[in-house]
Parts: structure tokens; C-alpha cells; sequence
């Protein structure tokens, strides 16, 4: 398959984000300075033309787990930090791959590497994803993290990418250990991934993104079966009404882990 051209995305309001452009400066890597919040670059594929978006930025939570992780974008419910409602972003499956490769391969100490959920926007029609620092300012600031993030980013810009048969994920917390176990232990891709809390969004009109808007069509829902919570029953339910194949995580990656 071809090189794809990407366009780096970086806000100046990111204290994480302005600490990755700071690594990428030294490796003399384009990037694209916006004033405006990252998650609210609504449609920068119309004014930057490039194949696919990487945003660098940072990653905020109230847990204070330092970590390094990549996710798509997009919004299950309503848009509530950018985007637009019941709206999916496309992901770029094989990317997503092959960012937790890479950051596991460069794992610090202190930071765990992780898939998160998809959340948050902006929208954009052509794939795009996030690649964050998190999740408090020390760690935003952490020179080492933006040289391996940097560093990251100047593989996948490099990168010929690979065709990889691709799943979804459905359950789970928002760090989401089943696809990151897919990611990092067998040679499948994931597009995107619906947290338990977000399974009540879920009707045929946003399964069928889940499985279709990614740059690889899912071939299989994989089901986080104890993640599925007490939308267990309504999951099943609309996955036999979609005609969507699917699996639980644990029959899955027996099956799956590489040797």
C-alpha cells in the first residue's frame, strides 16, 4: 500500500501538545500551530489538505495515571467537547496499531501505554487520531515523553502502511484493556471502541460507523463480555438485528494471541 500524507495537528493552548512540538522542532518535523483547542478544529481537512490527521495533546484525568495513548475521535451521544452528535470520526486502523507498537516499544517508567475509548472531536472526514501525553501538568511537561510522542510520530509519518484485518470493541472502561491486548498481542487492528458507559447510546445507525467508518472495515465486534454491564442483553440484541459477526474477548484472543 502507499504512503499517506499526514498533517500533525498541534493547539497552543496544550501545554503537552506545545511540549511535543518543542521535540518535534528538534527533528525538524512539520506541524500545524492552531490557536483554537485541538478538539475543537472542526473540519481542518478542508483547510489543510493531507490524508490523514494526527493530533498531539495532552490527556486529562482525575485517575493522575501517567500515560501515553492514542484513541479516535468521535462521539457515541452528544458532542459535548467537539465533534458533532452520534457522529464517528474515520479511524485509521492500522496507525492506531501501529502508535501502541511503537509507544510500547519506547515505554517509559512511570507511564503506562494505553488505547482509550473513542471520545471527543473535532469531526473531520478523513481519518484522523490522537496521540496524548497524560495526564496531569508534570507529566504534559515531561521532556521524555514528548521525545518518545515525537518520536512516534516521525514513524508514523515514515511508515508504508500495512493491511490489517481489523475489529471493533464494545465494553470495557475507558482505557480499554481488551483492545489494547489485541493491539499488542496479535496481529489484528482496532478502529473503534464503545465504553460500557456509552453502550446506551448505541442503535444500528451508530454500529453500523463503529464498523464502518475506519480506513479498515471491521470484519468482527469483540465483546468485552463482563464489560458489557447491563447493556449486555440490548448489545446482543442489535448485533443479531445488524447481521454484525461477534465474539467474546476471551474465546477471541485464545484463538488470536501470536505465538
Amino acid at each position: 500500500m502507499n504512503y499517506m500524507e499526514l498533517a500533525v495537528i498541534i493547539s497552543k493552548q496544550d501545554k503537552a501538545g506545545m511540549n511535543i512540538a518543542s521535540c518535534l522542532d528538534e527533528k525538524r518535523i512539520k506541524y500545524y500551530l492552531q490557536d483554537k483547542k485541538s478538539i475543537y478544529c472542526e473540519n481542518i481537512d478542508k483547510r489543510i489538505n493531507a490524508d490523514m490527521f494526527i493530533f498531539a495533546t495532552k490527556h486529562e484525568s482525575k485517575a493522575g495515571v501517567n500515560s501515553l495513548s492514542v484513541h479516535a475521535p468521535g462521539n457515541f451521544g452528544k458532542a459535548e467537547l467537539g465533534g458533532k452528535d452520534k457522529q464517528l470520526c474515520v479511524a485509521p486502523a492500522a496507525y492506531l496499531k501501529k502508535a501502541m507498537i511503537e509507544l510500547e516499544k519506547r515505554k517509559l517508567e512511570g507511564f503506562e501505554v494505553e488505547i482509550e475509548q473513542t471520545h471527543h472531536g473535532p469531526y473531520l472526514e478523513k481519518p484522523c487520531m490522537f496521540i496524548e501525553i497524560g495526564s496531569n501538568e508534570k507529566a504534559w511537561l515531561d521532556k521524555k515523553a514528548g521525545n518518545v510522542i515525537a518520536d512516534v510520530i516521525e514513524v508514523l509519518l515514515n511508515w508504508k502502511r500495512v493491511k490489517y484485518q481489523t475489529v471493533s470493541v464494545l465494553g470495557g472502561g475507558h482505557y480499554n484493556h481488551v483492545a489494547k491486548k489485541i493491539l499488542l498481542k496479535t496481529d489484528f487492528a482496532v478502529n473503534h471502541i464503545c465504553a460500557k458507559h456509552l453502550l446506551k447510546f448505541l442503535n444500528k445507525y451508530i454500529i453500523n460507523q463503529v464498523v464502518n467508518k475506519s480506513t479498515m472495515k471491521s470484519e468482527k465486534i469483540i465483546l468485552d463480555w463482563k464489560g458489557l454491564g447491563k447493556d449486555k442483553c440490548k448489545v446482543i440484541k442489535l448485533l443479531n438485528e445488524s447481521n454484525l459477526k461477534y465474539e467474546r474477548s476471551k474465546d477471541f484472543l485464545k484463538h488470536s494471541l501470536n505465538s
